[in-house]
C-alpha cells in the first residue's frame, strides 16, 4: 500500500468568526456525481472547535464550490457536556437521515478537558443537523471511566459497530496532566443505546505511545481495515487488519503514507478519512498542529 499525496487542499483561515485557526478531522461525504461535501472542525478566537463543511470536486480539490458561513453543529449551552467544543468524528447514513457522531468537550479543574461523544442528526441530506439531545449518547462509565470520543461506525448485517477513542488514564508530567488513550469497540442496534464490554482494538506498542487517535474503518473482502493516528512524540497514521473487527493487528508499517521532508505536513500526519470513488481510494487528513495548517489529500497508488 503506498499513498500518493495530492497536496493540501484547504486552508485552516477565513473570514467567518468560528473559522479562526485549524481545519481539523476530516469527513467526506458524496453529494453527486464528484461533489464531495467535507466536515471538518475550526476554532474560533477563543479556540473553541465548532463543525462545518466545504465543498469540492474530488478532481479538481484545491477549488472550494462552497464554504458554510456558520456552523453546521455548533455548542452547547453553558454547562452541557459539550459547551467549550465540538470535533467532528462520523457520519452514517441510515433511512434518509445522516447520523452524525461527534466529540463533545467540557473543561475540566483537576485535569483540563472531558470528552463525551453527541449526536446529531440531518434530514437534508448534510446541510443542516439537529442535536439528539443534550446530553451524550455515550458518556463515561465503568468501561470508560475518563473519557471518550471520536467515534467511527459502520452498520454491518443490521448491527451498529463503533470504534472509537477511550482514555486509559491521566498522569502527572512535569507537573501537569497528560492523557492516555486507545481505541475500543462497541455495537448498537438502533445508533442510539451502545453496549460496551471494555475490547480494545488497538493499543499501546511501546512505553513512547500515549495517544492512539481517530479510527476510521472500511469492510473488504472479509477483512475490516482501520487507519489511525498514533503518537509518541508527534502523530502519524497508522494501519490494522481484523477479520472479526475485535481482534485487530497493527500494521503500521503497511500504512504507506509519512510525514513530507518540507512544507504543511513535515512534522506530523493525522486524523486520516479514507473512501472510495470510481475505482479510487483517497484519504483526507491533517498535517502539522493539529489541523492547523489544513487538510491534505492523498490517493492510493494502483497495484
Amino acid at each position: 500500500m503506498q499513498w500518493i499525496k495530492k497536496g493540501l487542499i484547504f486552508g485552516s483561515k477565513s473570514n467567518f468568526n468560528w473559522m479562526s485557526t485549524h481545519a481539523a478531522l476530516p469527513i467526506a461525504q458524496r453529494i453527486n456525481d464528484d461533489i464531495y461535501r467535507v466536515y471538518f472542525c475550526s476554532r474560533d478566537r477563543t479556540g473553541r472547535a465548532q463543525i462545518g463543511y466545504f465543498e469540492i470536486d474530488i478532481f479538481e480539490p484545491t477549488d472550494t464550490l462552497y464554504i458554510t458561513p456558520n456552523p453546521v453543529i455548533g455548542l452547547g449551552p453553558l454547562g452541557t457536556f459539550d459547551d467549550s467544543g465540538i470535533t467532528s468524528s462520523g457520519i452514517v447514513n441510515y433511512n434518509n437521515k445522516l447520523y452524525q457522531y461527534y466529540t463533545g468537550w467540557c473543561l475540566g479543574v483537576s485535569v483540563p478537558f472531558y470528552f463525551n461523544v453527541g449526536l446529531a442528526i440531518s434530514s437534508d441530506n448534510g446541510r443542516s443537523f439537529h442535536k439528539d439531545s443534550l446530553a451524550p449518547v455515550l458518556d463515561r462509565n465503568k468501561c470508560d471511566p475518563y473519557l471518550i470520543a471520536s467515534p467511527f461506525i459502520l452498520i454491518d448485517k443490521d448491527i451498529w459497530k463503533m470504534w472509537y477513542v477511550s482514555g486509559v488514564k491521566w498522569e502527572l508530567e512535569g507537573g501537569n496532566p497528560k492523557h492516555y488513550y486507545h481505541i475500543k469497540y462497541a455495537e448498537s442496534r438502533d445508533g442510539f443505546k451502545w453496549k460496551r464490554i471494555g475490547i480494545v482494538c488497538i493499543d499501546f506498542k511501546s512505553k513512547e505511545e500515549f495517544a492512539i487517535a481517530r479510527p476510521c474503518v472500511i469492510k473488504e473482502k472479509g477483512y475490516y481495515k482501520m487507519w489511525y493516528s498514533y503518537r509518541g512524540k508527534n502523530y502519524k497514521i497508522g494501519y490494522a487488519k481484523s477479520k472479526d473487527g475485535l481482534n485487530w493487528e497493527r500494521k503500521d508499517e503497511e500504512a504507506g503514507i509519512d510525514v513530507s521532508n518540507s512544507g504543511w505536513d513535515s512534522e506530523m500526519i493525522e486524523y486520516p478519512f479514507v473512501f472510495d470513488h470510481k475505482g479510487e481510494r483517497y484519504m483526507l487528513y491533517n498535517g502539522n498542529g493539529y489541523g492547523k495548517t489544513g487538510i491534505g489529500l492523498a490517493v492510493l497508488a494502483k497495484e
